[in-house]
Formats: structure tokens, C-alpha cells, sequence
């Protein structure tokens, strides 16, 4: 099979790669942690449109001393289980594939974790492709200069 151009799949998903990170206060079991990034990878897949095997994540426990937030900021009632994940991605997704893709993080994580919706803060933060190298010190998604 012959080995495709990194910026041939960039030309096909336009809207590629999402970074996500995803913070919690510490002491959750390993397959607890490993079930928040499934329930975020397929809403990316099914609601994102992110390519299969597009799949980059860091989850990063914290002591409580270091994981703060207000627990009633816009009257929404937050418990310790409190996660923040942040998804770093080509910008271009419409309002509403947004807000679908929270709500099916929120009903995911409710439904695979008991993990209340209350408790899961979204933040998305949107980039141009030049914004991303894969290695080799190269920016694959930017077409080479001629």
C-alpha cells in the first residue's frame, strides 16, 4: 500500500485534528479515566467528523488543592467529580455541531459513568492547520511552498 502524503488527508479532512485534554481531580479508577476519553472520542467521530484513529488525548489528575472551580458559576451546581476538557481543533465546526457534540459528551459520560452533566465543562478552542506539526519539525497540513 502506498504511503499517503500527510496533507493529502488535510485536502479530504478539512477539519481535522482535535487535541484533548482532559482534567479531573485525582483518585478515579483507570478504566473511569478510560471511559471519559472513549465517550469524547466518539462524539468526536460521530458528531465532529473526525477521521478514525484521530485520536490524541492527555488526562491529567490533579490534587483537589490544585483543581479549582466555582461550584455554582451561571447557577449550575458542581460537585468534586467536576472534569474539564479542553478540545483544541481546525476551526470551522458549525454553532450547532458544538452544541451537539456537548450534549452528547454530557449524556455519554452520564450514561457510561453516572457522572452528572452538571459536572462536565467544555471548552473548545479553534486553530488555523498551520498550527500543528506531527513531528519531523514539519506543519504537515500547510502546503509547501513552491
Amino acid at each position: 500500500m502506498e504511503k499517503r502524503n500527510p496533507r493529502d488527508y488535510a485536502q479530504e479532512w478539512n477539519l481535522l485534528m482535535p487535541l484533548a485534554r482532559i482534567d479531573l481531580i485525582q483518585g478515579k479508577s483507570s478504566d473511569y479515566k478510560k471511559a471519559i476519553g472513549e465517550v469524547i472520542y466518539e462524539a468526536m467521530l460521530a458528531i465532529l467528523k473526525v477521521p478514525t484513529n484521530d485520536r490524541f488525548q492527555v488526562i491529567t489528575e490533579h490534587p483537589a488543592e490544585g483543581f479549582l472551580f466555582d461550584p455554582t458559576y451561571l447557577d449550575i451546581q458542581r460537585s468534586s467529580d467536576c472534569i474539564f476538557i479542553q478540545l483544541t481543533l481546525n476551526e470551522g465546526r458549525t454553532v450547532e455541531q458544538k452544541q451537539r457534540f456537548y450534549k452528547a459528551v454530557a449524556d455519554g459520560l452520564y450514561q457510561r459513568l453516572s457522572l452528572r452533566r452538571e459536572d462536565v465543562f467544555i471548552s473548545l478552542v479553534e486553530v488555523t492547520k498551520e498550527n500543528w506539526s506531527f513531528g519531523n519539525g514539519e506543519a504537515q497540513y500547510v502546503t509547501a511552498p513552491q
